[in-house]
């Protein structure tokens, strides 16, 4: 316990880096490219709100590593030769105000519509299960060198990140992407180095980790999202997840973000109509605490906790208890861009976020307005308009099919 600790402490990461604050703004699908997949001019507006909006670290959207490996029509590719003005533009105004701002790097494996490419790629020929083969196609198991052009990508892309200007990079290692199905018994089947057992399906990401590492040097911030675990019970276990976490640990991450759940079993977008909880857990909030408790007594790498947080009395308790060294938030952020700022400003400070719903289940899904009606609020904060706290959730769906067309009636998870 560390009573003096709350989320206006500085950090120092491992390598040395200091963020000014615990507050960490988590990734979120943003459907802010143009058509050339670079990021539009809105994005950097957005990122600007946020940096003035008090946040300590800001983490970008997906940044995909290829044009041909996108989970949703308007993400941003940044691969070599890429025009670097308008990464330029986002990093400058993501660094307002003495933020820090990273970027997500991403390639979605199996989890690409149909609609986007026909013959997607992953560990293992293993479709999705319940019920998403039938929007996602069987994927074709990588070749081994094509396991080692996309490990080069991400080192590529990584560097190029840096050379745009952003403060570090994030590698997303969880929700049923890529990295993910390679560490998963479920998804990785493969008879070579990169599968079979649970080390030879860690060696991806350690691989990734130490070919990222050498493209940007020794200084400059590389971390890893990662899940807690797969909730499917022939998927990937806490207890591999904590010995890939070690293992991170030891090859020197700098930072660590907890997160859980996969397309076919989605933790991650929350509990809201889940079963009950305990009431302990409730008034703790974050949903992946317990596991990061863990954790932190098994390694000293800076740990952030996402999902859930909505009040300034459980983010300060889960920072002094040592379970978290940040305060992951995502959704928040959309709706009250200047969420930090009020919370700095009174530690008491509580925010209510509500999933929105047309009260038509199937509407909800076909127009995956658990995503879209946050990302229309970015859309407004990047145009340069107010939140719409009201938004009428169908005006977010018929918003989220002009913005993405056709794609959006896809399934979509940020």
């Amino acid at each position: 316990m560390t009573e003096s600790l709350t989320f206006a402490s500085p950090l120092t990461l491992n390598n040395g880096v200091t963020i000014k604050n615990r507050f960490f703004k988590s990734a979120m699908s943003e459907q802010l490219s143009t058509k050339a997949l670079l990021p539009a001019p809105s994005l950097a507006v957005l990122y600007r709100a946020w940096a003035q909006g008090g946040v300590g670290l800001i983490v970008t959207g997906n940044v995909m590593i290829s044009p041909d490996a996108l989970g949703e029509p308007r993400q941003v590719v940044l691969e070599r030769g890429a025009d670097l003005a308008p990464f330029e533009a986002c990093a400058k105004a993501g660094t307002e105000n003495g933020a820090h701002v990273w970027m997500q790097l991403n390639h979605p494996g199996k989890q690409i519509p149909k609609i986007l490419n026909k013959k997607p790629v992953a560990p293992s020929a293993i479709p999705l299960g319940g019920g998403l083969e039938k929007i996602f196609n069987t994927p074709r198991a990588l070749l081994t060198q094509e396991v080692d052009t996309i490990i080069t990508r991400f080192a590529e892309s990584a560097a190029l990140a840096k050379q745009a200007g952003f403060t570090g990079v994030q590698v997303h290692g969880a929700h049923g992407y890529l990295v993910s199905q390679f560490l998963s018994p479920r998804h990785n089947q493969r008879t070579d180095k990169w599968g079979g057992s649970a080390e030879n399906r860690m060696r991806f990401v350690l691989e990734l980790y130490k070919a990222i590492r050498k493209a940007v040097g020794d200084d400059y911030p590389v971390g890893f999202k990662l899940n807690s675990a797969d909730f499917m019970k022939d998927g990937f276990s806490d207890n591999e997840s904590m010995a890939v976490v070690e293992a991170l640990a030891a090859v020197g991450v700098n930072l660590i973000e907890i997160s859980g759940g996969t397309y076919e079993s989605p933790e991650m977008m929350g509990r809201d109509n889940k079963a009950p909880v305990k009431e302990s857990t409730q008034r703790r909030e974050a949903y992946f605490l317990e596991y990061a408790e863990k954790v932190r007594s098994r390694i000293d790498t800076t740990l952030v906790v996402t999902g859930g947080f909505r009040s300034g009395p459980a983010m300060n308790a889960a920072l002094r208890s040592g379970a978290t060294d940040m305060i992951g938030v995502a959704r928040p952020l959309a709706v009250y861009p200047d969420l930090p700022n009020r919370l700095l400003n009174d530690h008491e400070y509580t925010v209510s976020v509500k999933r929105p719903t047309t009260g038509i289940k199937i509407i909800d899904l076909a127009s995956a307005l658990d995503i879209a009606w946050f990302e229309q609020q970015m859309h407004r904060i990047g145009n340069g308009k107010p939140v719409k706290a009201n938004l009428s959730p169908i005006r977010a769906a018929v918003g989220s099919l002009i913005t993405t067309g056709v794609h959006a009636l896809q399934k979509r998870r940020a």
